[in-house]
């Protein structure tokens, strides 16, 4: 397995510097084998998912809440991305409609010129022509010319027809496009019902799970063991990607160390090793829920579930021993195995694993070893 995804990557690197037609040869095969790796990740990220499982009742049930919330996100994300397609669709429909029809008006308006001057010949110019016995130069040209007359005319009713089943065809289009409108309308107030009562739900659990504590010692060492049940998750995460591949192929991260981009914009409301709990080994991001999160470089998802303390926790792996944590998300936005590239939208800020407020926490790890973020992301 290692030296298949070895392969896969030193082909893509190779294939930036081959000849065109080698690199067209051989580019299928070197990403049907990234396919193949992703997958490969993919049911080790299903395996590594149930060492996430929340300890008691209240956990699993702030886990099966969180989650149809985030389920629920991503449908409405679904729906409205869909909408705005249709609604350009039918934009781009109406007008093309417009165009039709105002060439059809065109078409109608020159057709009607012709039959004027059709008209302004007679009821039977072709007798006429024949029984008047001018100069045959003169009868010549009269029929040339009504010759021509009656091909522009032919033209131009061809032309009407074509435009008359063009516009048919584009208000069925329209009519269908209009028809699934109205259907994503209705379940997008249905998800949107949904969101709003999952949302009561969550409130409610989170309130059931703070009344347990019995004072502040009590809650943080709570936080400290799902700190220690994550980082036992992470070990097990670095053992399966070391069976995958030794090594990990490089995306040549630590080059960039002190400069990548931040994965979201907003103030830092704890910094690392600032205080106990999950957030130790991290820093916390202040932003608002739903703000778009970022991959700050290349690499590929390798844990994208929910764990307890922190919620929606997404992972990716960049190579050079180099991991990337982003947790509390609202929803993924990517799957287990995916790639991403810098930049690419990997989920959205929330609240998840119980928080109070929105917030990324965004952990960098080396070797295993959690190190300072700030070292990493540029200065602002």
């Amino acid at each position: 397995m290692s030296n298949r995804r070895y392969l896969a990557m030193t082909l893509l690197l190779a294939i930036s510097y081959a000849p065109a037609g080698f690199a067209q040869q051989d580019e299928s095969a070197a990403r049907r084998q990234l396919d193949a790796i992703g997958q490969e990740i993919e049911s080790v990220a299903q395996r590594l998912s149930a060492t996430g499982e929340a300890r008691d009742s209240a956990e699993r049930e702030l886990k099966e809440v969180e989650t149809k919330l985030a389920e629920t996100h991503q449908r409405l994300d679904t729906l409205q991305a869909e909408r705005r397609q249709l609604n350009d669709e039918t934009t781009q429909l109406r007008q093309h409609r417009d165009r039709l029809e105002s060439e059809r008006a065109d078409q109608y308006a020159a057709l009607g010129q012709q039959l004027s001057a059709l008209y302004r010949l007679g009821p039977t110019p072709q007798l006429k022509l024949l029984l008047n016995q001018g100069d045959p130069s003169e009868l010549d040209r009269m029929q040339a010319y009504m010759n021509r007359l009656t091909e522009a005319r032919n033209r131009r009713l061809n032309a009407i027809a074509r435009l008359d089943t063009a516009l048919a065809d584009t208000q069925e289009e329209l009519s269908e496009r209009q028809a699934r409108l109205d259907t994503l309308a209705d379940e997008l107030e249905e998800q949107s019902a949904l969101l709003a009562q999952r949302t009561t739900e969550r409130r409610g659990v989170v309130s059931n799970l703070d009344d347990r504590y019995g004072s502040e010692e009590e809650r943080l060492a709570d936080l400290n063991q799902s700190r220690e049940e994550a980082e036992r998750v992470l070990r097990n995460i670095q053992a399966e990607m070391a069976k995958l591949a030794e090594p990990t192929p490089t995306t040549h991260i630590v080059s960039t160390q002190g400069d990548l981009p931040w994965p979201v914009q907003g103030s830092i409301s704890s910094s690392f090793h600032h205080r106990d709990g999950v957030h130790y080994n991290g820093i916390v991001i202040q932003a608002s829920a739903g703000t778009p999160v970022t991959a700050v470089h290349t690499g590929r998802v390798v844990f994208a579930d929910w764990m307890r303390g922190f919620g929606n926790l997404l992972i990716i792996d960049h190579g050079d021993q180099i991991m990337t944590l982003h947790a509390h998300l609202q929803q993924f936005s990517v799957r287990p195995g995916q790639q991403v590239s810098r930049g690419d939208e990997i989920g959205r800020v929330g609240d998840s694993g119980g928080q109070t407020r929105a917030a990324l926490y965004f952990e960098v790890r080396r070797g295993g070893e959690p190190i300072n973020p700030q070292r990493w992301i540029a200065r602002r």
